[in-house]
């Protein structure tokens, strides 16, 4: 597949709001924690206990791509931050985090929803003989089980997650094991399709891919500038059409 003078070879998909709708997935995840875990008691609705956790773990996963934190730090922290935010003593807001954390991310990992669009781009990426990445910064004992779930796991050659090696987008080191994993060392033979054009498409960019910034239209996130080399989609099947498949 030609795509901007270059022979593609590999076409790489981040998972979360690009392939899967984990906007809509988590906000399903984090209903279900506030029912059975009674957070009535703290958070007025579920409404209010979303935005809270949101307010934390949004600018968390910021401070983690900019390797400021560790994954370890921003599981607890997303959790303990909100309850302390609604009154909850410090250390029993710890001892709930260390709770919370395994029960969402299990119930994150239930959920199904999916991108408009994603399995028919995987399914013309493969008529077209191009080879399907996802990689990903999510955390490997819950990546897995998501696509797994939502069906997406047939459809992906190879699954590389910042896990793998301890540093996460928009690092090159992992877009270079990437590189590795897929035995083609040719950056010029790699594109990156992803929603954050920090993280997915300025990574990519630096490490020599290709890269296409997705902005769904009726995302709540403020829209952005792709990087400078790079294109800007609404929608998977504009990215197909860009592509030529």
């Amino acid at each position: 597949m030609r795509y901007n003078g270059c022979d593609i070879k590999w076409v790489w998909l981040d998972l979360d709001d690009t392939l899967i709708d984990f906007t809509l997935n988590s906000r399903r995840a984090l209903d279900r924690l506030y029912r059975e875990e009674g957070l009535g008691q703290w958070f007025p609705d579920a409404d209010t206990w979303r935005e809270c956790y949101e307010g934390h773990n949004y600018p968390l996963w910021d401070q983690l791509s900019r390797g400021e934190i560790t994954t370890v730090f921003l599981r607890m922290e997303r959790f303990r931050r909100p309850l302390t935010d609604a009154g909850v003593d410090n250390c029993v807001a710890i001892r709930m985090s260390e709770r919370f954390d395994p029960l969402y991310l299990d119930f994150l990992a239930q959920e199904k929803a999916t991108v408009d669009g994603a399995f028919d781009l995987l399914r013309r990426l493969h008529v077209a003989e191009v080879r399907v990445g996802v990689l990903s910064n999510g955390f490997a004992d819950v990546q897995h089980r998501k696509m797994l779930n939502a069906g997406l796991t047939p459809h992906v050659d190879l699954t590389v997650l910042s896990d793998d090696i301890g540093v996460a987008k928009p690092d090159t080191r992992l877009y270079v094991h990437a590189m590795e994993r897929a035995a083609c060392t040719d950056a010029s033979a790699h594109l990156m399709i992803g929603d954050n054009p920090d993280t997915d498409i300025a990574g990519a960019l630096r490490a020599g891919w290709q890269g296409i910034l997705l902005q769904p239209q009726h995302c709540d996130k403020a829209r952005k500038t792709p990087p400078e080399g790079a294109a800007s989609v609404d929608t998977l099947a504009e990215a197909a059409s860009l592509l030529g498949i």
